[in-house]
């Protein structure tokens, strides 16, 4: 980080700051016409949903918005929730107008204690549209990012995403793989939509950030072609009985795999190209440069 600010004009400054601390982020905001809220826990399993997800999700953004509303500078906020507090299972989307996800859907399926992730960033998006309803001096945009793919500025991720691609490359799934269909786009897109939603004057409500689907099979063929054999890559689905029956050994709950694995899952980004103006980097280009990231880092031991 100091790195990238020492090659960069003007200056970078940090405050110490908690989400659950209210108040915590008066100082920072001090003076600043723009906000952007990103942190939020990205975890798939936590022993208590409630303390690891919820509470840090929606008292987080209560507590940054009430900083904001205390800020007279302030007249924009972005706020990162996701795509999945408006998509909660893929099963969903065929309920939805014309078999597709829009911004015009929110996420009704999710709850405590199924896709508890997703309800989280549920409840905090709604909780931050509440929040902007009940005053005129700030608008908030907000960026519904899917799968978040390719290099990092840190390569040293802790993240969900991290940990789903290199389980391709690290010999869990090399007897196969779920037939599990996600969205992705690369971070330096979404990046790119995060600065176009705090710059551009027109920017406005949800935005959609996804390149476009991808199975887990499609994301192993792509390394393959680039990798060939140097690497145990799942070769193929395996059947979703098998995966339903396993699920609980590997700590995921039969519900989610009855509702997810099997069905496509299908958005409409094209408000983020209209709107944001985002030209998406190829899932092929994302995926491989993330994936020599890892390489690179020493993540995958011969």
């Amino acid at each position: 980080m100091n790195s990238i600010a020492s090659q960069s004009a003007g200056k970078i400054r940090f405050f110490k700051a908690d989400l659950l601390i209210d108040g915590s982020y008066d100082q920072a905001m001090e003076g600043c016409e723009l906000v952007f809220h990103t942190a939020s826990p990205f975890k798939i399993k936590v022993k208590n949903p409630q303390r690891d997800l919820v509470d840090p999700a929606l008292n987080g953004t209560r507590n940054v918005l009430a900083s904001v509303n205390r800020t007279s500078s302030v007249k924009r906020v972005v706020l990162t929730s996701s795509s999945v507090a408006i998509v909660g299972d893929s099963v969903d989307i065929l309920d939805y107008p014309g078999g597709i996800a829009t911004e015009d859907i929110w996420n009704h399926s999710s709850s405590l204690h199924h896709q508890s992730y997703a309800y989280s960033k549920t409840l905090a998006e709604r909780a931050a549209w509440e929040i902007n309803k009940e005053q005129q001096r700030w608008d908030l945009v907000v960026i519904n990012p899917s799968l978040v793919i390719g290099p990092g500025i840190n390569p040293h991720s802790t993240s969900e995403s991290f940990n789903i691609i290199r389980q391709l490359g690290d010999g869990t799934g090399k007897m196969g793989t779920p037939e599990f269909f996600v969205g992705a786009v690369d971070v330096r897109d979404l990046a790119e939509a995060h600065f176009n939603a705090g710059f551009f004057p027109g920017a406005q409500g949800r935005h959609i950030i996804s390149a476009r689907e991808v199975s887990l099979l499609e994301l192993s063929e792509i390394l393959q072609k680039k990798y060939g054999n140097q690497f145990p890559f799942p070769k193929k689905n395996l059947p979703k009985f098998m995966i339903w029956l396993l699920a609980p050994m590997a700590g995921v709950k039969r519900k989610m795999v009855r509702k997810n694995v099997g069905y496509h899952w299908l958005v409409d980004n094209s408000k983020s190209i209209r709107e944001l103006g985002i030209n998406y980097r190829p899932v092929e280009e994302s995926i491989t440069d993330y994936f020599q990231q890892m390489i690179d880092l020493g993540v995958f031991k011969k």
